[in-house]
């Protein structure tokens, strides 16, 4: 009988220091967030202004058979930003916390430094490979509806650095650095419409 009080009072002190050591995981500053949403902001612009008066030839136009044209990098910014909002998101809410030692802040500088870099090429997973399944009309809305999401988002959202999902590039995340990957991927693939812009054989109109 003894045993059984001990382990079940053990069980309940280690439930609650793991709630107490999450509890003080300190979350996002209000300058943060505010850094966050204009980094949505800017990037969501960069799309629309990147995007814009393109005629259809321009819309299609690759510039080499293994080379994506703006239809397909606009479709993999969308399918990307779905990920997050369709499936990490919601293991965020679960998954365990960093390691003691994680330094959010160099995470953080490392996201704006590394992934709007295209001196590093990455290979698209299957699930964000481009497959010409939305319309132009529909995929920009479908990707103007999703950053109006993870705005909405960031804006309310709560405990953003207590939980991490791994990334399989740039390692463990929390949800506010996921929320900063999200907006500079789509900063690094505005940077890649425009060297489709800038290619020579590009046409006309």
């Amino acid at each position: 009988m003894h045993r059984k009080l001990f382990n079940r009072t053990f069980t309940l002190l280690s439930a609650a220091l793991c709630v107490s050591a999450l509890a003080t995981v300190p979350d996002v500053t209000s300058a943060e967030r505010e850094h966050g949403v204009r980094y949505l902001d800017e990037t969501r612009q960069g799309v629309i202004e990147a995007t814009k008066g393109l005629s259809e030839a321009q819309w299609k136009f690759k510039p080499a058979a293994d080379r994506w044209s703006v239809a397909e990098i606009v479709e993999h910014i969308a399918l990307a930003e779905d990920l997050f909002l369709q499936d990490v998101r919601k293991r965020l809410e679960t998954a365990p916390a960093g390691s003691p030692d994680r330094d959010p802040k160099q995470t953080d500088a490392m996201i704006f430094a590394k992934v709007p870099d295209r001196s590093t090429k990455f290979q698209a997973p299957p699930p964000l490979v481009p497959t010409g399944k939305w319309t132009r009309d529909t995929v920009l809305e479908h990707f103007l509806s999703s950053r109006r999401q993870t705005i909405s988002f960031l804006k309310s959202a709560t405990d953003l650095r207590s939980h991490v999902v791994n990334h399989p590039a740039l390692g463990p995340l929390d949800s506010y650095e996921w929320v900063l990957a999200v907006a500079a991927h789509s900063a690094r693939h505005t940077e890649q419409i425009l060297e489709v812009k800038a290619d020579p054989n590009f046409p006309a109109n």
